[in-house]
């Protein structure tokens, strides 16, 4: 669908569908009812009362307004919003926009990462220089620990992880070398480390049928193992030639999926997340990028978007006009090619069908989550251009618009009743909305 479009026109129907007498006459004098005087003040009394109610509320209204730096840094976590500004990180409630605490950060960091109840602060790297990270309590901002690698939180991790990115001109954080640490989040020591004697890849393995595990993938194609709480060794297996990255392998469920070059072009091959026992291979011929799909593996690419199981390899459906797919709270995010050649949001998918659940065509995701499965989505239109916000709701086909921002906000976040935004004037503004009442 395209963009929205409104009529000028109003029609008014006084036809006969809405049960009017098809010929109108003077009526005949009749008896007024002795009731009927009471019981027309009665009736006027109660269209006063309903008249004079309050109105509803706007769906939007402002909660807070923070400072800060065009390059600063802010996140949002469990119903904080944690910003860095002119030296000082700050916490504030997003509930009432009081603040919890403020501590001296002089330090510049890129950005604010969370985990575990702390906040991650690596500063900016001069040279190849590493600074280490800091843990800071969310709680009240008190440093808890300083760890000279880069440390880093996988989800469905119980530890943190410190590694050591390779130095290059181009693919900066995309291997690990020297050492891998896996460290205590309380005391920020760690409980057992790896050697690494070139480089590797590592990756998180949630194990849904068991201990939390990790692989690193050696410059020899060799893959080992660990159990991240005790550091034992699981299993090891070579694994073909491939273009080994952070997205590549990836887990999903307890399989690990591999794209790889095969004997008639790319191909892509599933291992057992706890055993590396291989499953099965498919061929993958364009095939850019493996995506989870709820409970399916999603084989993105140029020739579109195949859905496979990841037990069997079997295809369970396929969109070709489709390029990548992300996840965006609990909803299923499709983007398709542009003219212009760039991937756009084009629809909210169901994930076990490939379906189309809502058109997103000119909409884009707000980072963030919503309540009962919304997504907030955001259009800029001209003149101005306006940035006009919606939430995709279940069961409805497009986005419902509800409220206006003013000109010159984005990069927003949001929450499952707050959206937090930047404006062209230095400073974050916190809003409260109310997407199901204000709805238009």
């Amino acid at each position: 669908m395209g963009a929205d479009t409104f009529s000028d026109e109003a029609v008014i129907d006084l036809g006969l569908e809405r049960g009017e007498p098809e010929t109108y006459h003077r009526p005949g004098r009749r008896t007024v009812p002795l009731w009927f005087g009471p019981a027309l003040v009665a009736v006027l009394m109660l269209l006063t009362v309903g008249t004079s109610a309050p109105a509803p509320p706007p769906p939007m209204s402002e909660v807070l307004r923070v400072p800060i730096g065009p390059g600063d840094p802010y996140t949002i976590n469990d119903g904080r919003l944690l910003v860095q500004s002119a030296g000082v990180l700050s916490s504030y409630r997003l509930s009432d926009g009081s603040r919890d605490w403020r501590v001296t950060q002089p330090e510049p960091v890129y950005r604010l990462r969370t985990a575990h109840g702390l906040l991650l602060l690596r500063p900016w790297t001069v040279r190849g220089a590493e600074h280490g990270t800091t843990g800071i309590s969310l709680a009240d901002g008190a440093r808890q620990w300083h760890h000279d690698l880069n440390v880093v939180a996988f989800a469905g991790s119980p530890l943190f992880f410190g590694v050591e990115g390779v130095r290059s001109s181009s693919n900066s954080g995309r291997r690990v070398q020297n050492t891998v640490e896996v460290v205590e989040p309380a005391i920020g020591l760690a409980r057992w480390r790896v050697a690494v004697p070139n480089t590797a890849v590592l990756l998180s393995v949630p194990g849904e049928d068991g201990p939390a595990r990790v692989m690193l993938v050696r410059d020899d194609q060799v893959a080992d193992l660990y159990d991240v709480s005790t550091g034992a060794h699981l299993a090891s297996r070579k694994l073909p030639m491939a273009d080994y990255d952070p997205e590549n392998p990836v887990a999903i469920g307890d399989t690990i999926l591999l794209r790889h070059p095969g004997a008639d072009g790319n191909e892509v091959s599933a291992y057992d997340a706890a055993t590396l026992r291989p499953l099965w291979t498919v061929p993958a011929a364009g095939t850019q990028r493996i995506r989870s799909c709820g409970e399916l593996a999603c084989l993105a690419g140029r020739d579109g978007i195949r859905a496979v199981e990841t037990a069997t390899g079997e295809q369970r459906w396929r969109q070709p006009w489709w390029r990548s797919i992300e996840k965006y709270g609990t909803s299923f995010i499709a983007y398709a090619a542009t003219s212009t050649g760039t991937d756009q949001p084009v629809a909210v998918a169901d994930p076990s069908t490939g379906q189309v659940m809502a058109d997103l065509t000119g909409w884009h995701p707000v980072p963030g989550s919503s309540e009962d499965g919304e997504l907030l989505v955001t259009r800029e239109i001209d003149p101005g251009p306006r940035t006009m916000v919606a939430v995709v709701t279940p069961g409805l086909e497009r986005p419902r618009l509800f409220a206006e921002l003013p000109e010159g906000t984005g990069d927003c976040q949001a929450t499952a009743d707050r959206l937090v935004c930047r404006s062209m004037y230095d400073e974050l503004i916190v809003r409260e909305y109310r997407a199901r009442n204000g709805a238009v």
